[in-house]
């Protein structure tokens, strides 16, 4: 193929997109639709900072893509705008915990908030006591209410341990002119089961829950968004239903439904077509879901990914019998773990990391009970074998293993 003349002609091409970030997870819509219940219990959990009263710590939970974070801002936005106006004294430091360099110790994180205040603080050398007496004295520093937006908290909690998050509220206590209120948002549901009880007590004083949307609420979202996203006559009856429907079985993902949309159109412009049919939604589809899966194996942590690697192998050696349990999962991460001096985790941690492959669609672990003998797990590969080749390819690459 002459790229040059693809380029060429791609330039010339007249675009699908009016604006593609529209449909593009960074985007804040003026409208958050079908969540004015969850802004209203927001706004009523932060409103006593407008009158520079502490508000309740507030933990916010739902499934991906049902409009947590978005809510969050918008509400927030409201009060800045009304704050500004009054000069009542409100700073919000929003923070995502997924990101690296930012919260994969407690030392960045608290870092992190600190620079918020203007304080420079080197990346690694200081003690974190030292940095927890500068972030203090920053905050400190003048009267005002402070509210601590902390997304994706659970991967935080995953990564560094919940002393941090028990560290945080209970600021207060050192505080003369400040307060801070910490905003939590979890995909986990379970995540707030799974804390130390003093951590629970005190982060959770107030909590929300997101339902997640149903199809038709996609297809609102995803009729107002294409409007202005996707130029008129592009997208064939029939394909913003089938996306929502999509997303629905998806645990009603919001962002999942229009990623793909966004993909589908991608698709579309580089085979030349000029209108976007199911066809291209299936495409989109099984792109995403390959795409997926190898990133979430990529950023697994080197135990998890041979654990996976592990369940490959073994489903490689019987493929007529596509059911393997725990004990022999183990057995082989063992040895594979020997073999690249790695410290096994315990059996039971490695049943844990089985269930999380699960919950994330990559294998299917059924628990089941063998009398007095316990339980155990009974897993399954869900993926196809041409992506179950790649995912090989790739732990083998990760882990050093030939």
């Amino acid at each position: 193929m002459d790229v040059s003349n693809f380029l060429e002609n791609f330039i010339r091409k007249e675009s699908l997109f009016k604006n593609k970030s529209i449909l593009q997870s960074s985007y804040n819509p003026d409208e958050i639709m079908h969540r004015d219940e969850q802004i209203n219990n927001i706004a009523k959990v932060l409103a006593p900072a407008l009158r520079q009263e502490r508000p309740s710590n507030l933990f916010i939970y739902g499934k991906t893509g049902s409009g947590k974070t978005l809510s969050v801002h918008a509400t927030i936005k409201q009060i800045q705008t009304l704050a500004q106006r009054e000069g009542i004294p409100i700073k919000f430091i929003y923070i995502n915990c997924k990101l690296k360099k930012v919260a994969d110790t407690e030392y960045r994180l608290v870092a992190e908030i600190t620079r918020h205040f203007g304080k420079s603080i080197p990346p690694t050398g200081l003690p974190t006591d030292e940095v927890y007496n500068i972030f203090y004295k920053a905050l400190d520093q003048e009267k005002q209410t402070v509210i601590l937006v902390l997304d994706e908290i659970d991967q935080l909690v995953k990564k560094i341990g919940d002393e941090v998050i028990y560290n945080l509220t209970r600021i207060n206590t050192e505080l003369k002119n400040a307060q801070l209120c910490l905003l939590g948002i979890s995909n986990d549901i379970m995540f707030a089961d799974n804390l130390d009880p003093r951590v629970k007590s005190s982060l959770s004083e107030e909590e929300l829950v997101f339902p997640s949307y149903n199809a038709l609420q996609i297809q609102d979202i995803l009729k107002v968004r294409s409007q202005d996203a996707i130029k008129d006559g592009i997208l064939e009856e029939g394909v913003i239903p089938k996306c929502a429907a999509y997303a629905a079985r998806e645990h009603g993902d919001a962002r999942r439904a229009l990623e793909l949309l966004r993909v589908a159109v991608e698709l579309a412009e580089r085979k030349g077509l000029v209108k976007i049919t199911t066809k291209e939604l299936d495409e989109a589809e099984e792109k995403i879901e390959k795409d997926r899966v190898l990133d979430i194996i990529t950023t697994q942590p080197k135990q998890f990914q041979l654990v996976l690697y592990s369940i490959l192998l073994l489903y490689d050696q019987r493929k007529q019998q596509n059911i393997i349990f725990t004990g022999e999962i183990y057995l082989l991460y063992k040895e594979l773990c020997a073999k690249v001096n790695l410290r096994p985790l315990t059996q039971r941690r490695v049943s844990d990391v089985i269930a999380e492959f699960d919950l994330l669609g990559i294998i299917n672990a059924k628990v089941i009970s063998k009398g007095r003998y316990g339980r155990t797990r009974e897993v399954s590969v869900v993926t196809n074998d041409t992506l179950n080749a790649k995912i090989k390819s790739l732990l083998e690459g990760a882990l050093q293993l030939g």
